[in-house]
């Protein structure tokens, strides 16, 4: 089977990528990526070019069984690799965002939930309006051209070779300054996803003529809030770490004046929570526990903070 991956070498698509690889020689792997990193060790075909490039599309001149895009961020960016790419393609995956809900509705939100039309500044509210158009992009090109479609919704993504300064922020300060902080006035709540569940949910859709037309949330079981994210941080590390850690009380905004990291929601106002039953039931889908994502998670970023 034959995939062409879009993006792909820095964090979930690396990992997909390494998970897709290792399928006993299931995949024919191609990836068309800006070439930041190398990804031919895991015996890929790797295709160096901007894909906003007609050329560079035109060069992936072969039939795909699916297209796994990781890097649509605009709306066109799903129309024009449609447009340009030579062969034939069977299945389209889409990697979205649960944050295209729309905001405030309130309860656990389904696939089914009203997406966010409304303007928001900056550049999560251009993300968000990104992915929104793209949702209704793919359904609309793909339906036209008769190529299935399947859509995923990750939510807080963490785990080894995250470039994002989320969890890896807080572990830098615990090994290297040896302190966390103590949020005094947060009371938000956010969901996660370890990248290698992300991952299999790819694989689990591949092929998978019930994922056709479909999204799914991607979210672990637990509902986490800060304090219970630095309790899963303190009891991923080892003694010697945490019996020198200094914990520092802070409100919110001081911690922000202060440029501390405070990259998840703080406040009930900002807190978006989401169901990941449909995933479970007909992606098969098993999340992994947060406090044990969360400890590979620390393994992977210690190697790379204290070498």
């Amino acid at each position: 089977m034959k995939i062409l991956v879009l993006g792909g070498s820095y964090f979930y698509g690396r990992v997909f990528v390494m998970l897709a690889s290792q399928m006993d020689c299931l995949y024919e792997i191609t990836v068309l990526n800006r070439g930041t990193y190398s990804m031919e060790d895991f015996g890929v075909t790797q295709i160096t070019g901007d894909r906003h490039d007609r050329n560079v599309l035109e060069a992936c001149a072969d039939d795909y069984d699916v297209v796994v895009d990781f890097c649509a961020y605009e709306a066109g960016d799903v129309r024009s690799v449609l447009e340009y790419l030579p062969g034939k393609i069977r299945q389209y995956i889409l990697i979205s965002t649960v944050d295209v809900y729309q905001r405030g509705t309130g309860g656990m939100k389904a696939e089914d939930t009203a997406f966010e039309y409304r303007h928001i500044p900056g550049e999560a509210g251009a993300y968000i309006a990104g992915k929104v158009a793209l949702e209704e992009e793919v359904r609309q090109v793909c339906t036209e051209r008769q190529i299935a479609y399947t859509v995923l919704r990750p939510a807080i993504l963490y785990g080894p070779y995250n470039y994002a300064p989320r969890e890896s922020a807080y572990i830098q300060l615990m090994l290297q300054n040896h302190a966390l902080p103590q949020f005094t006035d947060a009371d938000g709540r956010f969901q996660f996803v370890y990248v290698k569940d992300a991952a299999q949910a790819i694989l689990n859709c591949i092929g998978n003529e019930k994922t056709y037309g479909q999204a799914y949330n991607l979210c672990q079981d637990e509902i986490v809030t800060y304090d219970s994210f630095f309790h899963a941080l303190k009891e991923a590390a080892e003694p010697e770490v945490t019996e020198s850690l200094q914990e520092i009380a802070l409100p919110i905004d001081v911690a922000m004046a202060q440029g501390v990291s405070v990259p998840f929601p703080a406040t009930k106002e900002e807190t978006e929570l989401c169901d990941n039953g449909k995933s479970k039931a007909e992606l098969g889908m098993t999340y992994t526990d947060f406090k044990e994502g969360m400890k590979k998670t620390y393994r992977a970023f210690r190697n790379v903070y204290l070498g």
